[in-house]
């Protein structure tokens, strides 16, 4: 489907050692690929290293393939820098534009512009835009349609289109529209809100289909070419440039799971190339224009591009998205516990050695397959640097021989290699010694719906009061996490709406990511405690307080801003059904 173009590839390389050594006075030293064609798709926070560079065991190949006559070879640059002129700026200047320039021509026609209408009426939860980490706040109801979009990409010669399930989900109308302006109604073919990918079907001519071709993300290294290709903002087929930054990120997804519990998708891909609202859904590609991941969040003060971008590794795609065109569905392997990393702290709490690694068992799910095994969580509460910590549960040390040195290796694998009804084997420290324990995986609980966070919006009334934000319960592991005594209660922001009375009042947003019991969590953001003198323990003691209230309302919140206590005037505001 997707041929490669390796003489571009080495011009590019070729290319780029004479750019690092041409004088300052033929071209700047802080280089902005920018300045070298107006042509050329590059992010100007990306240096030369982030620009379209194979891998670097790949250069001393790629050197050999290109003769004197074309450019000069490595050893000649590294002769003299005297001997490059700035006549052969425009040589490099056409091979760095021209392989970018190849590959923009053969993805762009496979990436789609998705986009969605939700009637007022609907209760989805869904974001059209691309998560911050992990989601957006929820609008309040209104009669009037929402609309939103996305990016997506073409699968197969069939029909299916593949996108973020926050994209689509609870769409009451949903249109893919192609590069070249046809556009073509999309029904839902199956969606998977743990690993936020959904499938799509359109009837269109198979001639008009131009399939992507997945890479291997197990191969992706850091520093490797990045080449995101989407509708940022609904500009439709942009292309942005950068490096892949990190790998192995943990990516909290909301869950549908029945146990309320938070799951992370494994393996992301982290990125600096400029990912915005409408690129959820979209591609993330390597050096020769294969897909090596869906972008689909970012981290963000400003709701757009800081330089900190995730996609879904192509891994995960590979697996998920044909059990979503068979199915509808797919079953995730599923073991049933909560845990979180054993540290040296907790290490010698449980009498184990300082630098003993693994994931330390909190809890164990009722008729789970870690409970029908064996599995032990921990029953003990002990004080490590003056906070309560669970103790005492089992630690598991390897699964099927792989060493576990922490919780999120547990997760990666399970996803790498779990397979529902296969058996796993569990190498555990129970009470300081070793023991095997065979896991047999069971598919994840589903349910309808499972959110992990709420909204203030009084919906009992025509009109009605709402504050703008979600929010979640305090727990002491969160209290314990933001410096707070365990027993501290409250509501945490979670998000704040633009434009909404929190956002008026000056309400801080939690911010920063944490893992607690191996799942990831933001915090950071005000806790409100109480309502014009009135305790506020959790969420619905805040959302009953402001039912009582009308738009318009002045109410004095309590709230805890990095553990001082501080009062805040909000107005209530105002959303009409």
């Amino acid at each position: 489907m997707i041929k490669q173009n390796p003489f571009s590839r080495s011009i590019v390389l070729v290319g780029l050692i004479l750019l690092m050594l041409v004088s300052c006075s033929e071209l700047p030293q802080n280089l902005d690929l920018s300045e070298l064609s107006a042509n050329t798709a590059v992010s100007t926070q990306v240096d030369i290293t982030a620009t379209e560079v194979p891998a670097a065991q790949d250069a001393a190949g790629s050197q050999a393939d290109i003769t004197t006559t074309e450019v000069p070879t490595a050893d000649a640059a590294a002769g003299s820098q005297a001997d490059i002129k700035s006549s052969e700026a425009p040589l490099v200047q056409a091979a760095i534009s021209g392989t970018l320039e190849e590959i923009y021509a053969r993805v762009s026609p496979a990436v789609v512009h998705v986009q969605v209408v939700l009637m007022g009426d609907s209760t989805a939860a869904g974001s059209t835009t691309t998560p911050e980490f992990p989601g957006l706040p929820d609008l309040p109801q209104s009669d009037t349609p929402l609309y939103g979009e996305g990016s997506g990409f073409v699968w197969d010669k069939e029909g299916h289109i593949v996108t973020n399930n926050h994209v689509i989900e609870g769409a009451d109308k949903i249109a893919v529209i192609f590069n070249d302006g046809r556009m073509a109604d999309a029904s839902v073919v199956g969606t998977d809100p743990d690993s936020d990918l959904a499938v799509l079907s359109i009837d269109v001519p198979a001639e008009y289909l131009q399939p992507v071709t997945l890479a291997d993300s197990t191969q992706v290294k850091v520093g490797d070419l990045a080449i995101a290709i989407g509708n940022p903002f609904g500009q439709e087929g942009t292309m942005t440039t950068g490096i892949v930054s990190a790998l192995g990120r943990l990516l909290p997804v909301e869950s549908s799971s029945s146990t309320a519990s938070q799951y992370n998708i494994p393996d992301v891909i982290q990125t600096d190339a400029a990912i915005n609202p409408g690129n959820s859904g979209g591609v993330l590609l390597n050096d020769q224009g294969d897909v090596v991941g869906v972008t689909s969040a970012i981290i963000s003060a400003v709701r757009s591009s800081s330089g900190v971008g995730f996609a879904i590794p192509s891994s995960i795609v590979q697996d998920v998205v044909p059990a979503l065109i068979t199915d509808g569905h797919f079953a995730h392997p599923y073991i049933g516990i909560s845990g979180t990393s054993l540290t040296p702290d907790l290490a010698e709490a449980m009498n184990l050695a300082s630098d003993q690694r693994g994931a330390l068992v909190i809890e164990v799910m009722p008729d789970s397959p870690a409970a029908l095994a064996g599995l032990l969580g921990s029953d003990q509460q002990i004080e490590i640097d003056g906070e309560q910590a669970p103790v005492g549960g089992d630690v598991i040390t390897a699964v099927d021989e792989q060493p576990v040195q922490r919780v999120d290796d547990l997760i990666a694998y399970l996803y790498r290699y779990g397979q529902v009804g296969n058996d796993l084997s569990i190498k555990i420290l129970r009470d300081g010694s070793e023991q095997t324990l065979a896991v047999t995986l069971q598919a994840r609980p589903q349910a309808e719906s499972q959110p992990t966070s709420q909204s203030t919006t009084n919906e009992s009334s025509e009109s009605r009061a709402y504050v703008g934000i979600t929010g979640i319960d305090m727990t002491s592991d969160l209290a314990v996490l933001m410096g707070l005594s365990p027993d501290q209660d409250g509501v945490l922001v979670q998000q704040v709406q633009s434009g909404s009375p929190a956002e008026l009042a000056g309400l801080h947003a939690s911010t920063t990511p944490a893992t607690i019991n191996g799942e990831q969590a933001l915090v950071g953001g005000d806790l409100i405690i109480a309502a014009n003198g009135e305790a506020i323990h959790n969420f619905e003691d805040l959302r009953s307080f402001v039912d009582q209230g009308a738009p318009g309302d002045q109410v004095q919140l309590t709230i805890l801003r990095d553990g001082s206590e501080q009062e805040i005037l909000l107005t209530l505001g105002e959303a009409v059904n």
